[in-house]
């Protein structure tokens, strides 16, 4: 550990202030320090305690006792020394240096400092964007003016500019000295060291959704430019995404790595990190990027699929092992063993016997198996020693009778057990898709890991699908166009929201949206009067009601479905276990949609597990970066 650096370790903060000679171990008791240590970094062992600490900020000049006499040396020669304690000249002396010390930095070394540039490599190439000219003499006039205006403060006396900082002329001196690029719109004079790049910006090309031909601003333009246009995207999802728009306008782009390999007056596609395209007036070529026909770039979170566990790292020192500890398995170490799972056949393999009891573990693509906890009987030599182990039996008894009289058995032959097969939209309803948010929802940004919620209804299965995403990205339509599917079918949905103002948003926009269509929807809240739900409820029962929107009052006894379908379940993670499962009970072969932007640990660890299905929409809608979202109450 050095200087101006900190670690943290559960409830341990290690951190090395600047100017101390060891560091600092704080140990926290929840938002409270319990105690201040001093240790020493080889050994980690504790110094002694301390009442308090001086948490000095990190700088790129000296700090120790010798740059502070040479700063206090040449204060003396330069300004009055005053005895106030808030004096700048009495706080440095003291080792505290305050808030904008940087405009002294001078002071702190024996020799004028060296301007940037002398730190440059040899190779070095300069790239200023706008008028540099305009704003180097601008800020050298503000710094002059400031000077002028607080230099006169006995308390925080101030250096001459020239001091901290270049001439405008002195900067253009040593601008020369080094190749550079200016990005401007004006051409630069015709010299011998100056070359002007012809690069051009290109025409409007966004798709117009609205259009009968969205993309007739890029068809015409492909058919008047002459020279090799590259189209650049960022992956290669959005690779095969652009490859069938283009389709579309009969072009058929040829995929290339590099930019060198775009030779020919042809059309090519490649990955890349260009946001914006242009036109390369010289070469006659044009580089066209995907924020150019769709809008604003979207930004991603890209995963390294590089990081792995790294087994050396989680054994520091061979001292730390004993007899019996578990240890790190190597990841293709020991027999394989296949086990059949509804749907899915995976691969264990064994770690451990308790006699005739084995232990397996699942193989997952890219994990190395890590530590586990051995198996052991109960009264045996390895298990843990417990008080009164039989009243712990018995006790275990009663609450395995209870959750299995609790938890239907339908419930859990659900997975295995076949139900008739939902069929999926046909041609005319199929038109729910191609409303104004059609373009909003586009298969290919879902990313899946077993399928989509539409292809998941109509499998033989009864699924049950978690879709994660951003607020805005997309969940409500699919809530919506699963619900379709299941009226579709002749089947209830029911959809099950946290409060009373979202039922009432998710009853608008489904009656807004199904206003086409000979579906009703009814919503069960508290804003119904006690006579209107009754009604509600009857009409439930006998399955005059397609869609039932309702916040908790759907979880009581007496709201009975006639043909429960799906149950969609918005804003998951405010529901509680018991909730969910309650209304699940009152059918066996129900399928369940559950929406939320925060998934829960038991979410997540069921869809690790095989026990759900998880679809993530990763990415907004396209073009959905310009609109801006705006809540009310």
């Amino acid at each position: 550990m050095e200087h101006g650096e900190y670690a943290t370790r559960g409830a341990l903060l290690d951190l090395f202030p600047m100017g101390s000679d060891q560091p600092y171990r704080l140990d926290f008791f929840d938002d409270e320090i319990d105690s201040l240590r001093l240790f020493d970094v080889d050994s980690q062992r504790t110094l002694e305690e301390v009442a308090a600490i001086n948490l000095l900020p990190a700088h790129e000049f000296p700090t120790d006792q010798t740059a502070i006499e040479l700063f206090r040396s040449q204060w003396r020669d330069r300004f009055e020394v005053k005895r106030d304690a808030e004096h700048i000249y009495q706080q440095v002396s003291k080792g505290t240096l305050p808030a904008g010390i940087e405009y002294w930095q001078p002071l702190f070394f024996s020799e004028p400092l060296p301007p940037l540039f002398s730190y440059f490599p040899a190779s070095t190439l300069i790239v200023n964007t706008g008028d540099l000219e305009a704003s180097a003499e601008r800020f050298q006039n503000e710094a002059r003016a400031r000077f002028e205006n607080r230099g006169v403060d006995p308390m925080r006396p101030l250096l001459p500019p020239e001091l901290l900082w270049l001439r405008s002329d002195e900067l253009f001196s040593e601008l020369k000295k080094w190749p550079r690029v200016q990005l401007k719109t004006e051409r630069l004079a015709d010299k011998a060291a100056n070359t002007n790049l012809g690069y051009q910006t290109l025409p409007d090309l966004a798709v117009r959704a609205q259009n009968k031909a969205p993309l007739d601003n890029l068809r015409r333009f492909l058919e008047s430019f002459t020279g090799p246009v590259i189209f650049s995207v960022e992956s290669e999802g959005r690779r095969e995404a652009l490859s069938e728009m283009l389709a579309r306008i009969k072009v058929a782009p040829k995929h290339v790595l590099r930019l060198e390999e775009a030779t020919g007056n042809g059309r090519y596609l490649m990955i890349g990190a260009a946001e914006h395209g242009f036109i390369d007036s010289q070469r006659g070529s044009a580089l066209i990027c995907e924020s150019d026909l769709l809008g604003e770039r979207v930004a991603r979170r890209r995963q390294d699929s590089r990081r792995t566990i790294n087994p050396d790292t989680l054994i520091r020192n061979l001292a730390e092992l004993h007899i019996g500890q578990p240890v790190v398995h190597g990841t293709r170490r020991g027999p394989l063993r296949g086990h059949d799972y509804p749907g899915s056949r995976r691969h264990h393999r064994r770690i451990s016997d308790a006699d005739l009891r084995q232990r397996c573990q699942a193989i997952r693509s890219g994990i190395v198996p890590a530590s586990y906890q051995p198996l052991c009987r109960r009264g045996g030599k390895n298990a843990p020693a417990q008080a009164g182990r039989r009243c712990t039996t018995r006790r275990d008894k009663k609450r395995l009778r209870k959750y299995a009289t609790w938890r239907p058995s339908c419930w859990i032959s659900t997975p295995s057990a076949r139900r008739r097969r939902v069929l999926p939209l046909n041609t005319t309803a199929n038109s729910i898709s191609c409303s104004a948010t059609a373009s909003h929802l586009k298969p290919r940004r879902i990313r899946r890991r077993r399928s989509t919620p539409s292809s998941a209804i109509c499998a033989s299965r009864w699924p049950w699908t978690a879709v994660c995403g951003d607020v805005g990205f997309g969940k409500t339509e699919v809530a919506m166009r699963a619900a379709f599917l299941a009226v579709e079918n002749h089947k209830q949905v029911a959809v099950l929201v946290p409060t009373t103002l979202l039922a009432q948003q998710h009853y608008d926009n489904f009656r807004d949206r199904f206003a086409n269509w000979p579906v009703r929807i009814e919503m069960l809240s508290r804003f119904r009067s006690a006579k209107e739900q009754a009604q509600i409820l009857e009409q439930a029962a006998e399955g005059k009601i397609d869609i039932l929107i309702g916040t908790h009052k759907l979880l009581q006894s007496e709201v009975k479905l006639r043909d429960l379908g799906l149950l969609i379940v918005d804003e998951e993670h405010r529901f509680g276990v018991r909730h969910k499962e309650r209304i699940k009970a009152m059918r066996a072969d129900v399928d369940i949609l559950t929406l939320t932007a925060t998934p829960i640990p038991r979410t997540l660890n069921m869809a690790m597990s095989g026990m759900r299905d998880l679809s993530i929409i990763a990415t907004p809608p396209a073009r959905r970066g310009g609109e801006d979202l705006r809540s009310r109450i």
